[in-house]
């Protein structure tokens, strides 16, 4: 299965994005292949709609589940629409939350906020 996470750098040692539709980067990581490969998020620089486009790239890269900490409404229904799942990280390091999703720790994201519009907008 391959899965998507918002990470702070390009690197297996990193941290999770607090921020999905602003992150820096996401890990597409295929959990039979082990094969992990980093991609730059291009919608981190939009004015508005980010969640969407990086959503919109989660799909592109055929991921078939999101873990990260928080997804805005707009992201959470591209997402519902493609029936990608998305579950909630525990804690900020990657390794541990690729180690509790495939022992199948972590939950489903319940919590969809409403969006943080124009955040990080200039």
């Amino acid at each position: 299965m391959k899965i998507a996470i918002p990470v702070d750098n390009a690197s297996m040692d990193t941290t999770i994005c607090i921020s999905f539709g602003r992150t820096p980067y996401f890990l597409i990581y295929d959990t039979e292949s082990k094969d992990a490969k980093f991609i730059s998020n291009s919608a981190a620089a939009s004015q508005g709609g980010a969640g969407i486009k990086a959503a919109q790239t989660i799909i592109d890269h055929q991921a078939e589940a999101l873990l990260t900490p928080r997804c805005g409404e707009n992201a959470a229904e591209v997402f519902h629409a493609a029936n990608i799942r998305i579950y909630q990280t525990n804690g900020n390091l990657l390794k541990h939350n690729l180690q509790a999703f495939e022992k199948g720790e972590l939950s489903l994201l319940n919590e969809i906020h409403p969006g943080l519009h124009n955040h990080g907008g200039k």
